[in-house]
């Protein structure tokens, strides 16, 4: 049982990276930045006056904010897991233990998760001096 969720897990966050790694709007706005055919508007409006030190910072966080994203979904299915196994356990206490513990884990994982999150806002506001 746990290895099918841990190998739906793993197939579910794979597939997520490779929508994200081919759904990357960088290679649209570096088509229209290099055609001379565009007018100076649109290529105002896709970023072209920006250089790669300005959207690098941006592309990490966004990375990251996909990475917590995933993690937090995967903390609370963790839970609803844990709490479907107490409530299953039918007052078995290795069972029960069992479940109090993923339900424990999966909180403080949900926890590391929201800190990761106030942690990167700091830290990429620090980088590019945001406020």
């Amino acid at each position: 049982m746990k290895s099918t969720i841990s190998k739906i897990i793993t197939l579910a966050v794979v597939a997520l990276f490779g929508i994200v790694a081919f759904n990357s709007n960088s290679v649209f706005a570096d088509s229209i930045c290099d055609n001379p055919g565009v007018s100076a508007e649109v290529k105002a409006a896709s970023g072209c006056g920006s250089g790669t030190s300005e959207q690098l910072p941006s592309v990490v966080q966004n990375i990251l904010y996909v990475v917590i994203g995933i993690s937090s979904i995967i903390a609370v299915i963790f839970i609803i897991i844990g709490g479907v196994n107490y409530m299953t356990s039918s007052g078995d206490a290795g069972k029960v233990k069992k479940a109090k513990d993923t339900i424990l884990y999966a909180v403080i994982g949900l926890i590391v998760c929201a800190l990761a999150f106030a942690i990167v806002n700091f830290a990429v506001g620090t980088i590019l001096g945001q406020k």
